[in-house]
C-alpha cells in the first residue's frame, strides 16, 4: 500500500497530542469532525488528489473491508475537506447498494439518484444535489434495486462515470464492502484508484490481506488505507513501521 492514513477517536475524552509522523492521523468523535481531524483529512485529500502524480487521480472509490468500518463517513468527510480546499466542483457518489447513507449524512432527499441515472437518459446533473453554499455535490443512491454484477448495469455505470468525469473535476464514490460483496471489484475498473478503509480492533489481519489480494487480482490501483476508529495512541516506533 502506497500511503497509510490513520483515523483516530479521542481516547476516553482526553485529547492526545502526538508528534507529527510521516503518515496522516485523523481524530473523529461520533459523527462530528474536530479541528485536528479536519487538518488531517486535508492531508489525506492532498496526498490523493492534489499532490503531483504521474497517474491521473480524478475519480476514487472509498471501499470498506467489511461492514461497519465507517467507510461512508470517511468518504463523506474527505469530500467535504476536498471541496473546502479547491475551487472546482466535487461530487460524492453513493454506489453502496448494501447500506446507502450519504443522503442521510447531508440531510438530502433520496427520491432519485444513481439507480435512476442508470436507467434513464437525462443528463447526470438532473440527479445530483448541490450542498447549499458550497461546491460539493452529492449523487444519492436512489430507491431502485441495483445489481452491479449485471453486464448492462456495468455498461451504464461506466457511461455515467465518464459523464461525471466531464462534469466534475473530482469524484469520490462510496461502494459496498469488498469482503461482503463482489460488486465493488467490478466498479474499480472505472476509477483511478481505491482507498481501503479498515476498522481498528475489528478488521482482522486475514480479512485485510484477503481484500488486498482481491484488489490485486482485479488490477485495481490501491492508493492508500485508512485505519478508522482507533481508540488509543500508538507508540512512535510502531507507528513509523506501519
Amino acid at each position: 500500500m502506497s500511503d497509510y492514513f490513520e483515523i483516530m477517536r479521542r481516547a476516553e475524552g482526553r485529547r492526545v497530542v502526538r508528534p507529527m509522523a510521516r503518515k496522516a492521523k485523523v481524530r473523529i468523535e461520533g459523527d462530528g469532525v474536530h479541528e485536528l481531524a479536519r487538518e488531517e483529512l486535508v492531508k489525506l485529500v492532498q496526498r490523493v488528489f492534489l499532490f503531483p502524480h504521474e497517474e491521473k487521480r480524478q475519480a476514487v472509490l472509498f471501499l470498506g473491508v467489511d461492514h461497519g468500518t465507517g467507510c461512508s463517513s470517511v468518504c463523506a468527510r474527505a469530500g467535504e475537506a476536498l471541496a473546502a480546499h479547491v475551487e472546482e466542483a466535487v461530487c460524492l457518489v453513493d454506489a453502496n447498494s448494501h447500506t446507502p447513507s450519504l443522503h442521510l449524512m447531508f440531510d438530502l432527499q433520496n427520491l432519485r439518484g444513481l439507480t435512476d441515472a442508470l436507467s434513464r437518459p437525462e443528463p447526470i446533473k438532473q440527479f445530483v444535489q448541490q450542498i447549499r453554499g458550497s461546491n460539493l455535490w452529492v449523487l444519492p443512491f436512489g430507491q431502485r434495486c441495483l445489481d452491479f454484477s449485471a453486464t448492462r448495469t456495468l455498461d451504464r455505470f461506466r457511461a455515467r462515470m465518464e459523464e461525471l468525469r466531464t462534469t466534475f473535476p473530482y469524484v469520490l464514490a462510496d461502494v459496498p464492502p469488498i469482503n461482503k460483496s463482489g460488486e465493488a471489484l467490478h466498479l474499480t475498473r472505472y476509477v483511478d484508484g481505491v482507498i481501503l478503509v479498515l476498522e481498528s480492533n475489528f478488521t482482522r489481519r486475514v480479512a485485510a490481506r484477503r481484500a488486498k489480494e482481491s484488489l490485486d487480482s482485479a488490477n485495481a490501483r490501491l492508493l492508500g488505507a485508512v485505519l478508522n476508529k482507533r481508540t488509543f495512541p500508538i507508540p512512535n516506533f510502531l507507528y513509523e513501521r506501519l
